[in-house]
């Protein structure tokens, strides 16, 4: 009778801690207003498949500026961003942004607004030994101008994969 509750007991552990991983790697998240701005903010100055205007329309508005010519909606995606802060190497500050087939490696104070930005949006941590780690993919952020004039929280969305 013991050995058969401890095999249920192990097979419940199991199946649980299989569950929560698939459901927290299964489910996508999604942010909006201002935290969704800056994470929009952070990417889409890396973003290859933003035109100028649309890249300066975005650092308008992630500067406070709602009041911009640009009217039409902005998407900003990336298919996956890596971050890496260091606990010992305490210099250690870099992110991998990779756009299709383009990686973007940047560092310093861009990799650490882009790590801080992916933590407010609630990234969970990870940890390696001497490293902090944070990682999404399949970002998209919808930022329309005409809705941020109106100063009523609206206008910025993005959903993204935790992990990956």
């Amino acid at each position: 009778m013991t050995s058969v509750r401890l095999i249920l007991a192990c097979a419940l552990v199991v199946g649980t801690a299989s569950g929560a991983a698939a459901a927290s790697g299964a489910t996508p998240a999604k942010v909006s207003g201002s935290t969704a701005l800056a994470l929009a903010g952070v990417i889409a100055p890396l973003s290859p498949n933003l035109t100028g205007a649309e890249k300066k329309a975005v650092a308008m508005l992630f500067a406070a500026n709602a009041d911009i010519p640009y009217k039409k909606p902005i998407v900003v995606t990336a298919d996956r961003i890596v971050c890496r802060s260091g606990n010992v190497d305490i210099t250690l500050r870099s992110c991998e942004v990779t756009f299709g087939k383009k990686t973007r490696t940047v560092n310093g104070s861009t990799a650490n607004e882009i790590f801080a930005t992916e933590a407010l949006a609630g990234v969970p941590p990870d940890g390696a030994a001497g490293s902090n780690f944070e990682s999404l993919s399949k970002l998209s952020c919808t930022i329309d101008p005409n809705a941020i004039r109106r100063k009523d929280g609206s206008g910025a969305d993005c959903t993204f994969q935790p992990g990956n």
